[in-house]
């Protein structure tokens, strides 16, 4: 066990590393190449483009609104979600063009605008119908839209480092300045010096590895996410991302699935169990959560067994029939079980995913760090608005 606050299982507990990707994972956190500048930022040592100090002027708006898509909220999103419970103020995200207006009091409320190139087409409408109040501008440093209306506007700009692709940026000023802005302390979620000198850690990261590429090579390609807590939705929507841009292409990759449990249960069961056999699992769950407790007095004798029981009991039981279930029919799963929810333990899991899809990429010849495809929608796009 290499945290008191997450635990991670494997897919196959008796298997031994695989030596090879051992070999290959010291070769990646070695690398000085510009797109492997990226696993700095996993590091405290990783120095931010902008000092607490100089953020320290943002702290007293009451509420903020994040203009970004794709990498550039989702980690934010995941970050607030899944700590809401320590978070004061009110966030709301623009990550969509039919994304809800809310009523927000202009003099209280900082608008964030994130875009790595400067020029995501959605964020700069959004931007543009929706954006009042107070503006910070987190883009790259060059020439683009959004940094011509920083200038225009004589707003902050803080540096989207160009090595920092979206979907790994949760840790760099993306995700960090946001969190320090919200209450959290960012030196917190930095586990990664003393993760990959766990030899647990290092040891459940190369297995689930191993696993998941020889899934790939025999045909199993469905990532199916078994979430029991919906305050990790937005984490595995994070997660989803960065799984299909950083490994869809060239004709491979994984298709990730989020499915709600015990809801789904009652629609996608029945496939999981009985329908194709392509498919993997890793199942997400909150242990020490407060629920509801069941009203004795209620109960018809039938469902005693119900007495003195909560909602999360009888989630755990389904948790626990789900493994059995699968265990028998032989089908792959991974547990990712949550004892504590804080800034470290995100921290754990943001590193672990990031680690375990460059380490994929590598093994499949494919660049984790690009998206080629995505452009080809962005300029017929253009095409066609203009």
């Amino acid at each position: 066990m290499f945290s008191k606050k997450i635990k991670i299982s494997c897919f196959n507990q008796k298997k031994k590393n695989n030596k090879n990707i051992k070999n290959l994972f010291s070769e990646i956190l070695q690398k000085k190449e510009h797109s492997y500048r990226v696993i700095n930022t996993f590091s405290n040592k990783y120095q931010y483009a902008y000092s607490k100090k100089k953020i320290s002027k943002f702290k007293k708006y009451k509420s903020i609104s994040i203009f970004g898509l794709g990498g550039s909220s989702l980690c934010i999103k995941a970050i607030y979600d899944f700590l809401g419970f320590k978070i004061r103020k009110k966030i709301y995200f623009y990550d969509n063009l039919d994304a809800a207006v809310p009523k927000i009091i202009k003099n209280k409320n900082l608008d964030i605008i994130i875009s790595k190139s400067g020029s995501t087409l959605e964020t700069i409408v959004n931007q543009n119908i929706f954006s009042n109040s107070k503006k910070l501008f987190i883009t790259e440093n060059k020439k683009s839209y959004l940094m011509d209306l920083a200038l225009k506007l004589k707003s902050e700009i803080i540096e989207h480092r160009n090595f920092v692709g979206g979907r790994y940026s949760a840790l760099s000023e993306v995700g960090m300045l946001p969190a320090e802005l919200l209450g959290l302390k960012s030196e917190k979620f930095k586990k990664f010096d003393n993760l990959i000198k766990n030899r647990h850690f290092t040891s459940t990261l190369i297995n689930n590895v191993d696993m998941m590429y020889k899934f790939y090579l025999s045909g199993k390609t469905n990532s199916v996410i078994l979430n029991f807590d919906k305050s990790l939705i937005s984490l595995l929507e994070w997660y989803q991302q960065l799984l299909s841009e950083s490994l869809g292409k060239k004709g491979k990759g994984f298709f990730p699935i989020i499915s709600n449990l015990p809801k789904d249960n009652h629609s996608l069961m029945q496939l999981y169990l009985d329908g194709c056999k392509n498919n993997f699992f890793t199942i997400f769950d909150t242990i020490n959560r407060k629920a509801p407790k069941i009203k004795n007095k209620n109960l018809f004798l039938s469902h005693n067994f119900l007495k003195n029981k909560n909602i999360k009991s009888v989630m755990n039981a389904q948790k626990d029939a789900v493994k059995k279930v699968f265990q028998k029919q032989g089908l792959k799963f991974r547990n990712f079980e949550i004892l504590i929810k804080d800034e470290e333990s995100l921290g754990i899991i943001f590193t672990y995913f990031m680690l375990e899809t460059i380490l994929l990429g590598k093994l499949m010849k494919l660049n984790p760090f690009d998206q080629p495809a995505v452009e080809s929608i962005k300029k017929e796009t253009k095409k066609i608005l203009s």
